[in-house]
C-alpha cells in the first residue's frame, strides 16, 4: 500500500515547514505501507523554493516538489500532483498551513484493509489557531449517511461539508475527472459531489486526520453562510440534471 500526501502551496514559507515535518513524522508500524509527500509551489516569492530543495535533501520519507512561475488555483495544483503519483496510490490532501497527525496514514491504511474495494474515506479534524493552540468547540465531525443521495441532500442544504479530511484512491479520482482547476473556492467539495454522484458513499473513519489552522491569511477567511451558499449554487449548476433526478433542489430555492 502506498500513500501520497499532496500539498499545493503559495507564499506559505513560514507555515509550510510544520506541514512537511508532520508528514515526515507519520508512523506506519505495525502496518506495512510506504508514503511520500508531493508539493506543488505555484509562484511563491518568499523563499519556498529554496526551503523545499533543502528539505528534500534531508534523510527521511521522500519529498518531491515542483514549481511554476505563476499562481495556480488549488485544484489545478492538486491535479498536477496526482498525475505524479503511482496508479495504485492512495491520495491524502493536506493544505500547506495544516498539520497531519502521526497516525493518520496508519489509521487510513487500517480502514482500507477492513473495507476492501471502497474508494474513499473521511475522518474528523480539529481546529487550532495560528500558534497551534487548540480551539475548543470548533471540532469537525463527519456524519454517517445511509446513501450517497442522503449525503448530497445534506450538502446542498448546507448542513454538512467536507474539505481536506479525506483519503481516496488514484483510480477513483481519475474516473471522475479530478479537481476542477478553474474553481476559485470549494473545488474539494465539487470533487466529493462527483464521488457521490458516482454512487460511492465514503467510509466514515473513527480518527482525527489533521489540525486545521485558523490564521489571518486563511483562504476561507470571510466565507460566511451566504458565501458558502453561493459556492453551492455554482456546484449545483454544474450537475443540475443529475441532482434534480435525485430530487435534490438548488440551494436557496
Amino acid at each position: 500500500m502506498n500513500f501520497a500526501v499532496i500539498t499545493p502551496t503559495h507564499q506559505r514559507r513560514e507555515l509550510l515547514p510544520e506541514a512537511v515535518a508532520s508528514v515526515r513524522a507519520s508512523i506506519s508500524a505495525p502496518l506495512d505501507f510506504s508514503f511520500e509527500h508531493l508539493i506543488y509551489d505555484s509562484g511563491s516569492r518568499d523563499g519556498t523554493a529554496a526551503y523545499l530543495r533543502e528539505a528534500a535533501a534531508q534523510p527521511g520519507p521522500p519529498l518531491r516538489h515542483w514549481h511554476a512561475p505563476g499562481c495556480l488555483l488549488a485544484g489545478e495544483g492538486r491535479n498536477r500532483l496526482i498525475a505524479e503519483t503511482a496508479p495504485d496510490a492512495w491520495i491524502v490532501p493536506l493544505d500547506d498551513d495544516d498539520i497531519l497527525l502521526q497516525r493518520t496514514l496508519h489509521n487510513y491504511a487500517a480502514q482500507i484493509q477492513v473495507h476492501p474495494g471502497r474508494p474513499w474515506f473521511v475522518a474528523d479534524f480539529l481546529r487550532v489557531d495560528e500558534t497551534g493552540r487548540y480551539l475548543p468547540n470548533e471540532d469537525y465531525y463527519a456524519w454517517q449517511f445511509e446513501s450517497p443521495t442522503a449525503m448530497l441532500h445534506a450538502i446542498f442544504r448546507a448542513e454538512h461539508f467536507i474539505q481536506g479530511n479525506v483519503c481516496y484512491n488514484r483510480a477513483f479520482v481519475d474516473e471522475v475527472g479530478g479537481y476542477d482547476g478553474e474553481l476559485k473556492m470549494a473545488e474539494d467539495l465539487d470533487l466529493y459531489v462527483r464521488f457521490l454522484l458516482a454512487g460511492q458513499l465514503p467510509v466514515l473513519c473513527p480518527h482525527i486526520s489533521h489540525l486545521h489552522r485558523f490564521h489571518a491569511r486563511n483562504v476561507s477567511i470571510g466565507v460566511d453562510a451566504e458565501t458558502h451558499n453561493a459556492d453551492l449554487r455554482v456546484i449545483y449548476q454544474k450537475y443540475a440534471k443529475e441532482l434534480k433526478a435525485l430530487g435534490i433542489t438548488e440551494p436557496g430555492k
